[in-house]
């Protein structure tokens, strides 16, 4: 209480409170929450484009090519070893980045 009455007696202002307050939120959305929403995108273009034959990594863990997908039922058919064939809501596969080259 004390240092609310020195703070307005000293010609104390809350611009520089409300300021810092703004920049954390700025560097927040910038560092975090826009690289977040940029990775769901790209995961979600992914499997809107799945197709036979596209190497994929389950929800579980479980890697394994694309069998077929079906778009009625929102899954995916997905060859895990010969003649075994596990069906997996379509957004639990993403992308096989064992298979894919490294980015620059």
């Amino acid at each position: 209480m004390t240092n609310i009455l020195l703070a307005a007696q000293q010609g104390g202002s809350a611009m520089p409170m409300i300021l810092m307050m703004v920049a954390i939120f700025a560097i927040m959305y910038f560092f975090m929450i826009r690289p977040q929403q940029k990775r769901q995108k790209e995961i979600q273009k992914f499997q809107n484009q799945l197709t036979e034959g596209t190497q994929v990594v389950t929800g579980g863990g479980i890697y394994g090519t694309v069998k077929s997908v079906d778009l009625n039922k929102n899954t995916v058919e997905v060859k895990i070893a010969r003649d075994v064939v596990i069906t997996v809501d379509k957004g639990y596969v993403f992308k096989d980045m064992a298979n894919t080259p490294l980015q620059k």
